[in-house]
């Protein structure tokens, strides 16, 4: 059991303030903090901090003894890795609209890549590794999102409420064919229009998004978050594909779980994201990176359903949100009342993370105390650990892989 020392990761859609205020630093960063990572990527691992002060990175400490830190079933399951990334996630402009490829997908397009002799950190690569990245994203603060494709009845609804000529064709055709095929083809005629039609489209679009955000009707918040999109990003494809998404809008302490295919973008917030060990990711816009729109559409799921909200299921003093993931699994440890003991579960290697108060963590033979923003490495030969919240309302996330 130790401390761990983090990388902060500073892309343009980060906040200024949160990761800086979670870690103590000067408010405001100098420069956007996008995401804090904590785990063992190579692109950027944790580093263990020693009792003597000297700090060993998380990747080469599992590289150099995965049995013992990642407990001998999960080194063979997990081919000596550790399986999961968990992050702390401040926006505060919307992300890349995106999509995460299956596990077979990106063995595929890594290997297509690596074969094309494309270096793995250029700017034009779609697959920086051979895995999947399902994710969760836990809300810290208020947090708002585009999450997967709206039912076709409401996107036609919303198409004919925007009362936009130039789209009435498009809506009567998904009217038409209200399924997945007709979301795959009406999503896959906007995404590449030609940017011609695109800079009148989006004007056309944004007059019929005024008149319906003061509407006060049922698409009131989709016709402001287009309105918003389309500002940042002026004749983009991917304003025209939000039209097409569900909004949700989170509180703290709700969840999301994303899987293979499934569309989507973060608008603003923070929270906590756990995910499987990869960077890949595809994009369709919003964003200045590299978009690749054959690639995107070769793994888009068309599925449409609400995206289902998760609250979390009491778990001996924590609360747990299972996924279907395995490589995964997160629980939050929330409002600790400066008294109760609670036990952290055995098996496999965990992250602890306090983003609120203050802990003591104990194991046999070591005690280490977490203040918000500090994080602690358990490995696998580490069993009967606590926490004691130390303060009302400490507040603790605990990684680990989903298989008990």
């Amino acid at each position: 059991m130790e401390l761990l020392d983090n990388p902060v990761r500073a892309y343009a859609w980060g906040s200024r303030t949160v990761i800086a205020e979670l870690l103590g630093q000067e408010v405001p960063s100098p420069h956007p903090q996008a995401e804090l990572w904590f785990g063992a990527h190579p692109a950027d691992p944790s580093r263990l901090v020693h009792e003597d002060g000297s700090h060993t990175s998380l990747l080469d400490a599992l590289r150099a003894d995965p049995e013992r830190l990642l407990g001998t079933d999960r080194s063979g399951h997990w081919d000596a890795t550790l399986p999961f990334l968990l992050k702390v996630l401040a926006a505060d402009e919307p992300l890349s609209l995106q999509a995460h490829p299956s596990i077979e997908q990106a063995r595929t397009g890594f290997a297509h890549e690596d074969a094309a002799g494309i270096p793995r950190d250029a700017a034009d690569r779609n697959y920086r590794d051979a895995n999947h990245k399902p994710e969760l994203i836990c809300a810290l603060t208020e947090f708002h999102a585009l999450v997967g494709f709206r039912t076709p009845e409401a996107t036609v609804r919303l198409l004919r409420e925007l009362e936009v000529p130039e789209l009435a064709g498009h809506a009567e055709l998904l009217a038409a064919q209200p399924d997945q095929d007709g979301l795959r083809a009406l999503f896959t005629t906007w995404i590449t229009l030609p940017q011609s039609m695109l800079d009148t489209l989006v004007p056309a679009l944004q007059d019929g998004c005024i008149r319906l955000a003061g509407s006060g009707g049922e698409f009131h918040v989709e016709a402001r978050t287009v309105l918003e999109l389309s500002e940042r990003y002026p004749g983009d494809a991917g304003v025209l594909a939000a039209l097409l998404l569900n909004r949700v809008t989170l509180a703290p302490g709700e969840a999301l779980y994303l899987p293979a295919g499934n569309l989507h973008a973060y608008l603003s917030g923070a929270g906590i994201e756990l995910m499987a060990n990869s960077d890949n990711v595809l994009r369709g816009g919003l964003t200045p990176k590299h978009v690749d729109v054959p690639e995107l559409l070769r793994v888009l799921d068309f599925a449409a359903e609400p995206p289902p909200v998760l609250t979390g299921e009491p778990d001996g003093g924590w609360i747990r949100y299972d996924t279907p993931a395995k490589e995964f699994l997160l629980r939050r440890l929330a409002d600790g009342d400066g008294g109760a003991v609670v036990a952290v579960p055995d098996g496999g290697p965990r992250i602890l993370l306090c983003t609120a108060g203050s802990a003591c963590v104990r194991a046999a033979g070591t005690e280490l105390k977490i203040t918000r923003g500090g994080s602690l490495w358990v490995a696998a030969h580490e069993t009967a650990v606590s926490v004691q919240p130390l303060v009302e309302g400490t507040q603790l996330f605990l990684a680990s892989d989903g298989l008990g």
